[in-house]
């Protein structure tokens, strides 16, 4: 069996050659994917590869240790694993009925072709971990999007200009019709948006008390947050956006490039308590690579136990097969070889995924392009940073293979 340390030597000690890591993180922004950005390869705890690469492009801003990203679907994983806290306390079993907790979803109706009617399920909790609850992501403004809302101020429910707190967002929820019976099929969506009000309703916190409490001060990540102060708006990335007509990310004929501060699409305001879990959070560098970390430790960082090893193992559970598969219709393209789990997609056919990645690796992304994913057979993990748009699923599959390539 080969060993992983060839891939270290490659990558940290030859000097004589050109860093392909490197390269490639220069490449997307000479391609124009990205503006300046940030990636980090950690295995053991030790860092063996960490660089910026900085556009120097008028509009741009030089990524350092202060920089805040916006990490909107990276809160998914955060959410989830703020439940699987509340599981170990016995606060809540997988198979309750979301309207125990939340009366409002008791009577939800249902598409059924053409028809709409009474749902014959109930959505359970494990419903909304998993995506199979029937609800997905949806704009008033530009129509519909199997895989994400349109960009627009104007999200229909994720939204922080609508709504002040999760209570309000929930009940407005509450009254969309779900895609499909609960269970029946994944969908992504604002499922953890929902399990940040169960949240708010099991521990009488907000849910963003709750993850200080629980999760932000026990990994230290004090920067971390649903909101911006002015002195975090200077920290923060500006957007760089290359918006191309007719692709499944803008299927409209719009475009835009550039550089701006403009096209936050939440307000980030400390008044706001609509803490959405699924999109909402802020982050730096340092203070996600704690939580990636404190996943390579399966629930413990620094000798902290955050969550324990039975809901840690729970957490990456197979849900559905993986993409390509006719039963399931809404599983991502770009992710073949995938299953998916309590959010996080997980690698099962390496064949099919083409990166190189051994068996078991997962993580999840975020929709300005932040990225990580964990190397549990190799006690490791990928974090990458930067704020652009459109969002692209070959960003973390091409580091992938730059960084699995030595071995083989």
């Amino acid at each position: 069996m080969k060993k992983f340390l060839p891939l270290f030597i490659f990558l940290v000690i030859s000097c004589n050659s050109v860093d392909p890591i490197l390269e490639y993180q220069k490449k997307l922004i000479s391609d124009d994917v990205t503006g300046s950005n940030i990636f980090k390869l950690v295995k053991n705890g030790e860092v063996v590869y960490q660089e910026i690469a900085n556009s120097g492009k008028l509009g741009d801003k030089d990524i350092n240790d202060e920089t805040i990203f916006p990490i909107w679907s990276m809160s998914k994983p955060v959410t989830t694993v703020a439940m699987m806290i509340l599981y170990d306390q016995g606060a809540f079993e997988l198979s309750d009925n979301l309207s125990d907790y939340l009366p409002e979803y008791k009577n939800m109706m249902c598409k059924n072709g053409d028809l709409i009617e009474p749902c014959q399920n109930q959505i359970k909790i494990i419903d909304l971990l998993t995506h199979r609850s029937g609800f997905g992501y949806y704009s008033d403004v530009y129509g519909t999007n199997n895989f994400i809302s349109e960009p627009s101020p104007l999200f229909k429910y994720m939204n922080t200009y609508l709504y002040d707190d999760l209570n309000e967002f929930s009940l407005a929820v509450s009254k969309q019709t779900l895609e499909f019976e609960p269970g029946k099929h994944y969908f992504y969506g604002l499922n953890q948006d929902i399990l940040g009000r169960v949240i708010e309703v099991i521990t009488g916190q907000t849910f963003y008390e709750f993850l200080v409490e629980n999760l932000f001060q026990p990994l230290e990540m004090s920067n971390t947050k649903f909101h911006l102060t002015l002195d975090d708006r200077e920290k923060f990335q500006p957007l760089y956006i290359n918006k191309i007509p007719d692709t499944p990310m803008n299927p409209s004929t719009n475009s835009l490039k550039g550089f701006t501060n403009e096209l936050d699409q939440l307000s980030y305001s400390e008044y706001n308590k609509n803490y959405l879990g699924s999109g909402g959070l802020v982050s730096t560098f340092s203070d996600y690579s704690n939580f990636c970390q404190m996943l390579v430790n399966e629930g413990e960082f620094n000798g902290k136990k955050i969550i324990s090893k039975e809901s840690f193992k729970l957490m990456l559970e197979k849900h559905t097969e993986p993409y390509p598969n006719d039963d399931e219709p809404y599983l991502f393209p770009d992710l073949p070889g995938n299953y998916f789990a309590f959010n996080f997609s997980v690698l099962e056919n390496t064949e099919l995924d083409g990166t190189g990645s051994p068996e078991g690796v997962y993580g999840w992304s975020g929709y300005h392009n932040t990225h990580f994913w964990i190397d549990p057979k190799n006690k490791m993990y990928g974090l990458f940073m930067s704020r652009s748009r459109e969002f692209n699923f070959s960003i973390p599959n091409n580091l992938k293979k730059v960084v699995y390539s030595a071995e083989n």
